[in-house]
């Protein structure tokens, strides 16, 4: 069995593998490679037991056959070849040359790898960037907890009505809104799961179909095809928690208050990362102290509303709710110590919750 492949396909095939295939695993066979060669081209598989991966890769095909080879190893070198065409001839062990270089590498059966999961997509299709973006819009408020169990993935709800991405960590919350028309259905990611979807597929150009089975969400482009374990269970009623009137409104640039928070949290206390935001007619007051010293900044900023109010924030929380905003952003105050909103103006799909600190 022989293969003839431009390195750099092969190299851009390994990269979306690698981060799920385990340098270490209780189970070793999870740390090798399959490398498939059929009449489709090479495909490369992977697992790590949450995530499914099958790469196809356009090449010469001498033969058809699957084995192992060690993942880690096989990535290094073709990543430092020298030459521009990879020939890989496959016997007792792999034979491998590019340029001048050549060397062998053991290789073992595919026989106990097991079986990857991928559902049979029906006519469901999404574009891939835009999925990828939904995700990312929303992914920074998933909790890292253990303890937070289903709130340590990203919610997705498919409706006719378009898809909602949500996530929370129970002290803030995301939510995005893109219109496309789906089957109605929710599904929870886990967050790193989430982050490898956005990975591999958002300099996609095109179209992914989706199958939804047993505890799986599989997602396939033209060259890939991803099987996602789902986490059991939904988001409680999370509705509830946004807040439907308020006393006061902001407008301004969101880039200008996300680098003065910046710049004026270095100064916070270690502890809770408190900042001070005092709207005071046309005015915002930005104001941190700590343990070695105090920081201030002014923004202007357009208002509506009652004419002064102070609120305190975990300033990381609120600069990572400005981060998915371009332009200006409408800051929605119900209260000093009630759940705040902060939307794009000029992106109407977002909106989050951040939760004040009590003074």
């Amino acid at each position: 069995m022989e293969v003839r492949i431009p390195k750099r396909t092969l190299a851009e095939g390994l990269s979306i593998l690698e981060r799920i295939i385990p340098s270490r695993s209780s189970n070793p066979i999870l740390t090798y490679l399959p490398l498939e060669l059929s009449d489709n081209g090479l495909i490369l598989k992977g697992t790590n037991g949450e995530v499914d991966i099958e790469v196809r890769l356009p090449a010469e095909i001498q033969g058809t056959g699957q084995m192992l080879v060690p993942a880690q190893t096989f990535s290094q070198i073709v990543r430092s070849l020298p030459g521009e065409l990879v020939e890989l001839i496959f016997g007792e062990r792999l034979e491998l040359h590019s340029g001048a270089f050549n060397t062998q590498l053991s290789i073992t059966s595919s026989e106990g790898y097991p079986e990857l999961t991928f559902g049979n997509p029906g006519s469901e299709k999404i574009s891939a960037s835009r999925l990828a973006q939904a995700i990312t819009r929303v992914r920074y408020a998933a909790s890292t907890e253990e303890y937070r169990a289903i709130f340590r993935g990203v919610q997705l709800e498919f409706s006719p009505q378009g898809l909602r991405s949500v996530a929370s960590d129970g002290f803030r919350l995301a939510r995005y809104d893109l219109p496309i028309t789906l089957e109605s259905r929710k599904l929870v990611i886990p967050a790193r799961s989430a982050d490898e979807i956005v990975r591999v597929f958002k300099d996609v150009q095109g179209e992914v179909a989706l199958a939804v089975g047993e505890g799986t969400l599989t997602l396939v482009g033209d060259a890939v095809r991803m099987a996602v374990k789902l986490m059991e269970g939904e988001f409680p009623d999370y509705a509830r928690v946004i807040p439907q009137s308020f006393v006061l409104e902001a407008t301004l640039s969101a880039e200008a208050l996300q680098e003065s928070l910046k710049r004026v949290a270095v100064l916070s206390d270690r502890n809770n990362h408190r900042v001070n935001l005092l709207f005071n007619e046309g005015k915002l007051d930005i104001d941190a102290e700590g343990d070695y010293g105090r920081g201030r900044e002014e923004l202007n900023i357009e208002t509506s509303g009652e004419s002064q109010i102070m609120v305190a924030y975990n300033a990381q929380y609120l600069i990572d709710a400005l981060a998915p905003v371009e332009g200006t952003v409408r800051i929605k105050l119900s209260g000093p110590t009630s759940p705040s909103i902060v939307q794009a103006t000029e992106d109407s799909g977002y909106l989050a919750v951040v939760v004040p600190l009590r003074v």
